[in-house]
C-alpha cells in the first residue's frame, strides 16, 4: 500500500487508503485471473457508482477469480506518486495496475477520457494497445461511452457492449481456460474474445475514408470476426447478480446510500436521450426481489438511506406496492426512501408523501424544453398544465424551491423557444401566487438550469449538429435578458466549451485518438470539473493532432452516411431512429411503449428473433 508519509501530504488520505469495510481482499496466490476495476475520476464518484458495485461483486463470486478497485488520482496525490516513482495501486491489495491480467475502465463520460489516459500511464502501462507486449495486461473498456468506442479505440485492447455482470465472468473465464491450456498469447486471446457476444475488438477491424473525411468502410480483417457487435443484455433481471453487500467508503461520497436498481430500459424515447435506447429493452425487478434486497444490505451495511434507481422512476409498474414494502420497515428503522427525479405528468401527492427526497424544501423537473412545440419536437410528451399542477402539488405542502432543467440548441429551435423557458419559469411563479390558500413559507424561488445539447450516438438526434458556440452563447445571453430583474427566478446554464469538446468525442471516429495523445502531453485531465477544464488547450491538442473539431460537433451527418459506431448493435435500428427524426421536425409525438408499440426492434435482444417486436415492453 501507499506510504503513510505520502498519505499525510495529500487531500482526503481516504481516497487511497484501502481497508474500506466490505471490501473482498483475496490472495493473489489463491486465484487464476485479476481484475482492477479502474473508474476514471475521483474516488468519491466512482464509489457511487452502482455500475462499479455490481461487476466487482459479479467477479469477485467467482472463487478463481480476483477482482479490485482503483480512482483516478487527485492532482496533489499525482504529483506525488509521480515524484517518487510510484505506480498507481489498487485499493485491495495494493498492487501496481500494470502488474494485473485485465485492467477495465468503466466510461460514464466523454470528458474522462483523459483520465483513462493518465491512470494507465501512472499505472506503468503503454497508452497504446498497439505498443503493449505479452508481458502487459489486457486493457477493456466499458459504460455507455463504449458505444462510441471509436475515439479511444487505440487506447484499449477489448470494448464490453452492454450489461456486464455475466459478459465480464465470461471473459475472465476465457482468460483463465486459455492460460491453462497454454494457448493464451495477447492476439489469440483477443481473436476468441471477439467470439463472444458482445466483445467488440478494435484492432480486429479496418476503418478507411473518402476524401471529404466520412468513413467509406468498416470491415472485419478476418471473416470469424464479426461484422456487427450485438450488446449484451440480462434478460431476468429479475434473478441477476445484486451484492448481499457493499464496500463502505471512509470519506464523504456523492451518493452514499443503498441504491436498487428496479428496472433497466426506458419506455419513453425522449429523442435527445442516449440511455433511453441503448438501455432497452425494459427490463423489471419485482418488489418482493427489491424488498428482499434492500433489507439485505441494510442488515450488512447500517446504511439510513435507500435510493430507487431508473431512468425515470415512476413509471416502475410496481412502485405503490414497492415503497408500501418498504415503509413497513423502513420507518422504524428510521432509513429514509428517496427518489431521482420524477416525471412531470406522474407526480403526485400520494407519492411526494411516501418519500424523503420530498421532504426536503425543494423539488427537481426536467420539462426541457420552453414551448410544447420544442417538447413535441423532442418527444418528451409533457405539457405546461402537467408542469403547474406537480408544482402547485408541492406548493400546497409546503414546498418553495423548484428547480427546472432546460436544454438550448436543440434542433429547430428558435428564439421563441428560449423565450418560453422564461415564460414557464413565470408561469410557475405565479401558479403559486394564485392559490387561494398559500402555504406558510418563504417567497418561491425558480432555478433554471440550462444546459447545451450534444448530439449522442443511437438517438434519433444523432445526425443532428450541435449550435457553434457562437449560437450557444448568444441563446444563453438572451435567456439571461429575458429573465433580468425577476427575484424569484435564479438562472444557472452550463458552459458551452465543455459541451463542445463532449460533443466531439460523442460522435468522433478513431481518428481523434491522436488528439487525445496530444492532451496528454499538454498535461490536460479532470476536464468534467470546472476548475481543471481548459478550452484553450484543447484547441491546442486538436490543432496539433490536425483536427477540425466542427468536423464532428457541428455538422449534420448524412443520412446514408457510415457512421463510426456502426459495427455496434444496440438492438434499436437505424431505420427506427430515422422515422423518429423524421417525427421531430414535424414536431409529432411517439407515445410510450406501454400505450402503443413503435417497433424499435429492441425486443429481439431477448431471443435474437427479429419478428418478435417489443412484446415485453408493451401490455
Amino acid at each position: 500500500m501507499y506510504d503513510r508519509k505520502i498519505l499525510r501530504r495529500v487531500l482526503k488520505p481516504g481516497r487511497y487508503s484501502g481497508g474500506e469495510y466490505g471490501q473482498i481482499v483475496k490472495n493473489p496466490a489463491d486465484t487464476k485471473c485479476s481484475f482492477v476495476f479502474c473508474f476514471p475520476d475521483t474516488y468519491e464518484i466512482g464509489m457511487s457508482n452502482l455500475g462499479v458495485r455490481l461487476l466487482y461483486g459479479a467477479l469477485n463470486s467467482e472463487p478463481d477469480v480476483r477482482c479490485e478497485r482503483a480512482y483516478a488520482p487527485w492532482v496533489d496525490m499525482e504529483a506525488e506518486l509521480r515524484a517518487a516513482d510510484i505506480p498507481l495501486q489498487s485499493h485491495e491489495n495494493g498492487q501496481p495496475l500494470g502488474t494485473f491480467d485485465i485492467v477495465g475502465f468503466t466510461l460514464q463520460y466523454e470528458l474522462n477520457y483523459t483520465n483513462v489516459l493518465n491512470m494507465l500511464e501512472l499505472g506503468k502501462i503503454p497508452l497504446l494497445a498497439e505498443e503493449r507486449g505479452e508481458e502487459h495486461p489486457i486493457v477493456i473498456g466499458g459504460g455507455p461511452c463504449a458505444y462510441n468506442a471509436e475515439p479511444v479505440a487505440e487506447f484499449f485492447d477489448i470494448f464490453s457492449i452492454g450489461e456486464g455482470e455475466e459478459a465480464l465472468v465470461e471473459l475472465a473465464r476465457l482468460y483463465i481456460n486459455m492460460k491453462e491450456s497454454g494457448s493464451y498469447t495477447r492476439e489469440a486471446f483477443k481473436r476468441e474474445a471477439s467470439h463472444l457476444a458482445g466483445f467488440y475488438v478494435p484492432s480486429l477491424y479496418d476503418i478507411s475514408y473518402n476524401s471529404d473525411g466520412t468513413i467509406s468502410a468498416i470491415e472485419p480483417k478476418y471473416p470469424d470476426v464479426p461484422v456487427r457487435v450485438t450488446k449484451r443484455i440480462i434478460a431476468d433481471f429479475d434473478n441477476s447478480f445484486f451484492p448481499e453487500m457493499l464496500v463502505m467508503p471512509y470519506i464523504e461520497c456523492v451518493h452514499d446510500r443503498i441504491m436498487l436498481e428496479t428496472f433497466r430500459g426506458c419506455i419513453r424515447g425522449c429523442r435527445f436521450c442516449q440511455a433511453g435506447m441503448i438501455f432497452r429493452p425494459v427490463r423489471e425487478k419485482k418488489a418482493e426481489t427489491l424488498d428482499r434486497q434492500a433489507r439485505e444490505l441494510y442488515k450488512n451495511t447500517g446504511y439510513d438511506e435507500i435510493s430507487l434507481s431508473a431512468l425515470s422512476i415512476s413509471d416502475y409498474s410496481q412502485l405503490p406496492e414497492l415503497t408500501d414494502m418498504l415503509l413497513s420497515w423502513t420507518d422504524k428503522c428510521m432509513v429514509n426512501l428517496s427518489l431521482p427525479s420524477l416525471r412531470i405528468d406522474s407526480f403526485s401527492e400520494e407519492l411526494m408523501k411516501k418519500v424523503d427526497s420530498v421532504r426536503s424544501s425543494g423539488l427537481t423537473f426536467a420539462p426541457e424544453a420552453g414551448t410544447q412545440r420544442m417538447r413535441d419536437v423532442i418527444n418528451k410528451n409533457v405539457t405546461e398544465e402537467d408542469l403547474l399542477n406537480a408544482c402547485q402539488i408541492a406548493f400546497r405542502n409546503g414546498k418553495n424551491q423548484i428547480k427546472l432543467y432546460f436544454m438550448n440548441g436543440l434542433p429547430t429551435e428558435t428564439h421563441e423557444d428560449i423565450d418560453g423557458i422564461a415564460k414557464l419559469a413565470d408561469s410557475v411563479v405565479s401558479s403559486y401566487y394564485r392559490m387561494s390558500e398559500k402555504p406558510r413559507s418563504r417567497p418561491p424561488q425558480v432555478t433554471i438550469s440550462v444546459a447545451c445539447f450534444v448530439p449522442k450516438p443511437f438517438t434519433p438526434f444523432q445526425w443532428e449538429p450541435q449550435d457553434t458556440l457562437e449560437n450557444l452563447r448568444e441563446k444563453q445571453k438572451h435567456l439571461g435578458d429575458c429573465i433580468t430583474n425577476r427575484k424569484n427566478i435564479r438562472y444557472t446554464w452550463h458552459d458551452a466549451r465543455v459541451s463542445h469538446v463532449e460533443a466531439v468525442f460523442a460522435r468522433g471516429d478513431r481518428r481523434l485518438s491522436r488528439a487525445l495523445l496530444e492532451a496528454r502531453k499538454l498535461d490536460l485531465k479532470f476536464d468534467g470539473w470546472d476548475e481543471h477544464f481548459d478550452f484553450d488547450k484543447w484547441m491546442k491538442a486538436f490543432e496539433n493532432a490536425g483536427i477540425d473539431p466542427a468536423f464532428y460537433a457541428n455538422r449534420e451527418f448524412g443520412r446514408d452516411e457510415i457512421l463510426p459506431w456502426d459495427m455496434i448493435d444496440i438492438g434499436v435500428t437505424k431505420e427506427f431512429l430515422l422515422r423518429e427524426n423524421d417525427k421531430a421536425h414535424l414536431a409529432k409525438t411517439t407515445p410510450s411503449c406501454r400505450e402503443k408499440c413503435s417497433g424499435c426492434g429492441a425486443n429481439r435482444l431477448f431471443d435474437g428473433d427479429d419478428s418478435q417486436i417489443c412484446g415485453r415492453c408493451c401490455p
